[in-house]
This record gives C-alpha cells, sequence and structure tokens, in this order.
C-alpha cells in the first residue's frame, strides 16, 4: 500500500485540470468530494494524525510550533524535537505493522524521524526539502525492488504547500508546483506498471489541508489587543502566531490577560483553551496555549516587532492554512485506486481520523485505540475486506 501526502493541496484542484494524472486517478478509483482535517489545520498535527486516527489533541502534537514543560519547545525546523520520540504520542501506523512482522518504508512523513514506540520505519530518510519530486518517486520505487517488499510506503511532496504560502493557492507558481507533484505521481504510476504491480497495489493520495488566500495587510497584531487594556506585550508568553495563534498569560497576569484577549475581535476570536467549540475536539492537552486565538480565513494573527530585534512578522505570506475545519478553504483531498477499492466512485466528505482505520484495515493488522471510524469506507471497499 501506498500512502501519498500533497500537502497544502485544496480538494477544489481534483477535476480542476491542472493534475491530469490526480484527476485520472480520482476518476478510476474513490475520490471524497473532500476530506476534513482535524484542528488545528496545520501540518504536522494532520500528517500524524492520519497515520495514527487520534486528534491532535491526543497524540499531543497540537500546532506545528509548541512548548512542553519538560521538554521545551517544538518547531518544524527544530531537528532535535523533531526526532525526539516523547513529543508524539499514539503509536503509527508503520509501528504496528512492524510489530506484527511487517516492514514499513517512509518518505519524510512527520513522526517517521522519531523512534515511537522505540521503532524507527524498517527504511526512512531525514527530511531534505531540496529532494526533488521525482528523486522521492525514484526512492519509493527502489524500496518495492527490494527482495522483502514493503507492505506500507509513504510518500510526501511539500512544495504546493510553499507555493501557496508564498504566492497564493491559484496563483501560477502554486499551478506549477502542482503540475511537478502530477509529473511525479504519473512516474509512479509509470514505475508500478513497468514492474507488473499497478494492479496490485493500493494508493492513497491525501493532503493534510486546504489553502486560503491573503491580501496585504489582512493582519491581526496581540500587541494592540493587550495595548487596548493597558497590557504589553511582555505580559505574555507567545508560543504560536499564524492562522492560529496561542498565548500564555505571565504569572499573576492571568485574569487581565484574558480579560483583554478572550472576546470577538475585529477578524479573529479568542478562546480560553477549556472553552474552544466542541467540533474541533481540540483544548484538554497540556501542551495547548492557555489562550488560542483563531483567526478569520484570510486573516494572520501575529506581534509587532521588538525594539532593537532584527526579527520581522512574516510580510510575503499570500497563502495560509490553520484556519477553522468548517471553513471550505481548508478542505483536503481523498483519493484512492486498487484492488481494495471499488471503481468510479464518489464518497461523501468525512473526517480525517478515519483514514488510519482504512490503513490497518488494509495492512491486515489490528489498530490501535483511535477516534475514527471504521465504517466510513464500507460502502467503497471491494467485497470480502
Amino acid at each position: 500500500m501506498l500512502l501519498v501526502s500533497v500537502d497544502g493541496l485544496r480538494a477544489d484542484a481534483v477535476g480542476s485540470g491542472a493534475m491530469p494524472t490526480l484527476d485520472a486517478l480520482a476518476k478510476r478509483g474513490v475520490h471524497a468530494r473532500w476530506m476534513t482535517p482535524s484542528y488545528p489545520t496545520l501540518t504536522f498535527p494532520n500528517h500524524y494524525t492520519l497515520v495514527t486516527g487520534l486528534r491532535p489533541d491526543h497524540h499531543g502534537i497540537v500546532n506545528n510550533t509548541m512548548h512542553d514543560g519538560v521538554l521545551g519547545d517544538f518547531s518544524l525546523r527544530n531537528r532535535e524535537a523533531v526526532s525526539d520520540a516523547r513529543w508524539w504520542g499514539g503509536k503509527p501506523a508503520w509501528v504496528t505493522l512492524q510489530e506484527h512482522g511487517g516492514i514499513a518504508a517512509t518518505m519524510f512523513w512527520p513522526g517517521s524521524e522519531a523512534p515511537v514506540a522505540g521503532r524507527h520505519p524498517t527504511h526512512w530518510l531525514p527530511f531534505d526539502g531540496d529532494m526533488s519530486a521525482r528523486d522521492r518517486v525514484a526512492q519509493v520505487l527502489e524500496w518495492l525492488d527490494l527482495p522483502r517488499r514493503p507492505q506500507l510506503l509513504t510518500l510526501y511532496f511539500d512544495k504546493v504547500d510553499h507555493a501557496g504560502h508564498r504566492h497564493g493557492p491559484h496563483s501560477p507558481e502554486a499551478l506549477a508546483a502542482q503540475r511537478k507533484v502530477d509529473d511525479a505521481l504519473a512516474a509512479l504510476l509509470e514505475g508500478l506498471e513497468t514492474r507488473g504491480l499497478r494492479d496490485a497495489v493500493d494508493i492513497i493520495v491525501v493532503s493534510d489541508h486546504g489553502m486560503a488566500g491573503i491580501l496585504p495587510g489582512q493582519r491581526e497584531y496581540l500587541d494592540d489587543w493587550l495595548a487596548a487594556a493597558g497590557l504589553s506585550i511582555a505580559d505574555v508568553e507567545v508560543v504560536s502566531t499564524g492562522a492560529v495563534a496561542g498565548v500564555v498569560a505571565g504569572v499573576g497576569r492571568e485574569a487581565a490577560i484574558a480579560g483583554a484577549l478572550v472576546r470577538r475581535h475585529a477578524h479573529a476570536e479568542c478562546w480560553p483553551k477549556q472553552g474552544l467549540p466542541e467540533r474541533w475536539h481540540y483544548g484538554t492537552h497540556p501542551r495547548v496555549p492557555a489562550i488560542v486565538c483563531q483567526a478569520d480565513d484570510g486573516w494572520i494573527i501575529t506581534r509587532r516587532p521588538p525594539p532593537d530585534s532584527d526579527w520581522r512578522p512574516p510580510t510575503h505570506l499570500t497563502g495560509a492554512h490553520g484556519y477553522d475545519t468548517a471553513s471550505p478553504e481548508m478542505r483536503a483531498v481523498f483519493i484512492a485506486d486498487g484492488p481494495s477499492f471499488a471503481d468510479g466512485v464518489t464518497m461523501a466528505p468525512f473526517d480525517n481520523v478515519d483514514v488510519y482505520p482504512l490503513l490497518m484495515r488494509l495492512l491486515g493488522v489490528p489498530a490501535e485505540p483511535n477516534d475514527g471510524d471504521p465504517a466510513t469506507f464500507e460502502p467503497v471497499l471491494e467485497p470480502g475486506l
């Protein structure tokens, strides 16, 4: 089984004509109208949800940027943190497969660089953003040529997400990135065909979230919200910023900070972690900051540059994710094709936690406790599975 992720690919990219290989795969197999990501709609939380079936609030990767009272700080680019298994709760599919004697190979999947439950995937590589999409496919095909072929392989493409952030989700640059990924998918399918595996391997293509456009100046500033109440940014610890921001008040300032932040603002809303909307299934994990602020679609929450600092808030962003899971802009992709799946079926939308029980069913190993619904895919699987 091949699990492929195209980071930041919007659900409406399927059928748009920009990715003909992906469109053909959707038409031939199973295609969901969209898949709803978990909250927050960010890369690491959702990739790890896809392979554990746990909401971010349950597996502990609650944001791309986090703080833990024991472990310290986590970010995507912190290699030490990313490879520390203590951050990663639950048990990803590759670990359970290997515990049952199987073999797994991961190409840059979040969580695969840490020995979760004491195990790395059988075959894995540390993330290298400079590795081309075609080279990533070539490595996956090499793993398929091994005498003991992996039963689970993952493949990750990141350039659509990067182009969407820098140039906007509908920009020429984002469309060019989609075409490169589509070319790589074509090479993957050709490689399977050459090896006589095209009709023997289940392929699942997903994305972690969509992407929304941002117009210049659409920024809300934590400093301004605090200053309006006579407070300073120095009174808080800003854990994360972006479409969703996390804030912890300084000791003794909790009530004042909550009074300034916890309310509806012009283009955002803030809640105490215990009072977040129930549909987000978020707010119980210790790593969730005390106050969570969610921007409206197309807006960003940030802070002003500190005096005498070289740091500046990002000004180049014309695309972002991290918005409400109910936003159409955040809808993710799900496509599946192979011997286990019916032909030419369109599915109703579902939550991405449901992917994990499907993976475990296809692998033929027991699922770990999870938040997914194993019945979601019953209507689209071939009889006997």
